[in-house]
């Protein structure tokens, strides 16, 4: 490998990631190219290396919890310089045309650059980022910490700063894994009361080092009538990917409590009784991750709270073996891929 070339772990075809190396390019305008240092492996990626989104062509390299720093920047680009530490996430850039663009909505940007599926990723040593998709990154926070950060962290923080819960309000966090495991942690810094609820007795103690007031072992118990007893949650982040242990949660809400879908499964539906919606004024919504300044934010108040991932590392020439990791749920609880700079 010379200094002209990087390596990259691409997708050629469905389910097939391969270790290449490519020609570095310049970035064009309102683009700047970063030399990576850490990149997520997120269940997300399951569509790009999989083949399952519309429209994917290959090659693609994947992955959207990127981070990195600066080393050239493109005609246009204003406000970031050369050697600053930033993050990419799944969101890439908006188009600032569009309708919901023009409203000021844009997560919802009917035309987004899609990190790892419209344009290459993160699983690689440089890539090519939209100005508008990159977020400072704190110095206090190492690279390997923060990549799950601008993803998994950025859903969970987004979602749970923009509910209804307010400070001292019951919060329950469903599922304790690569999305729940900091859901937990930001709810306890935002102040809320905060119930974990997951499989097993053997994830008490680890609720409750995350910060969790309470643990709801839902083979041992129901989940519903134990929040009922507590008194019924203002917010319910549903973050397992599984809509059969969503579907009962519902009844576990306050009146007018809100349940907020982050897991995707997109295998089944959740299935909800309007009675369990009308009467109490219950609602159900979705969140979907956040902008660049969004990804900030996250990595601002993780810093400001001390919340930090729990990661497994692997270097990037054995990103087959982490996204296998991932995929079976071996990952406690997310795995990265660093690349040695």
């Amino acid at each position: 490998m010379t200094a002209q070339t990087y390596r990259a772990i691409q997708v050629s075809a469905p389910g097939k990631l391969e270790l290449v190396e490519r020609t570095i390019t310049a970035p064009g305008p309102g683009k700047v190219r970063v030399r990576i240092e850490a990149c997520g492996v997120c269940h997300s990626d399951v569509g790009t290396v999989e083949g399952n989104l519309p429209g994917i062509t290959y090659p693609r390299v994947p992955g959207h919890e990127v981070i990195g720093k600066i080393e050239a920047v493109g005609d246009g680009v204003s406000g970031w310089t050369l050697g600053q530490r930033v993050g990419v996430g799944y969101l890439g850039g908006w188009c600032g045309r569009c309708t919901p663009c023009r409203r000021g909505d844009f997560v919802n940007c009917q035309n987004q650059a899609v990190t790892g599926v419209t344009y290459d990723g993160g699983y690689a040593e440089v890539m090519i980022a939209e100005e508008r998709g990159l977020a400072a990154v704190p110095d206090d926070l190492a690279a390997a910490v923060a990549a799950p950060l601008v993803c998994a962290g950025l859903t969970t923080y987004n979602a749970l700063r923009n509910s209804p819960a307010r400070p001292g309000d019951l919060v329950a966090i469903q599922g304790i894994g690569g999305l729940g495991h900091l859901g937990v942690q930001f709810a306890r810094g935002m102040g809320f009361h905060v119930v974990a609820i997951g499989r097993g007795t053997d994830k008490a103690s680890l609720a409750e080092q995350l910060g969790a007031h309470h643990y709801i072992d839902s083979q041992t118990e129901d989940p519903v009538v134990a929040l009922q007893a507590l008194g019924g949650a203002i917010v319910i982040l549903a973050t397992a990917s599984s809509s059969k242990s969503m579907s009962p949660l519902i009844g576990g809400l306050a009146p007018r409590g809100r349940l907020i879908v982050v897991g995707v499964d997109g295998a089944h539906p959740i299935e909800v009784s309007p009675v369990q919606l009308v009467f109490g004024t219950r609602s159900m919504e979705g969140a979907l991750t956040g902008s660049a300044i969004d990804s900030e934010d996250t990595l601002v108040f993780s810093v400001l709270e001390n919340i930090r991932p729990m990661i497994e590392t692997l270097p990037l020439e054995r990103a087959a073996e982490a996204y296998g990791r991932m995929l079976r749920g071996e990952a406690r609880f997310r795995m990265v891929l660093v690349t040695g700079q």
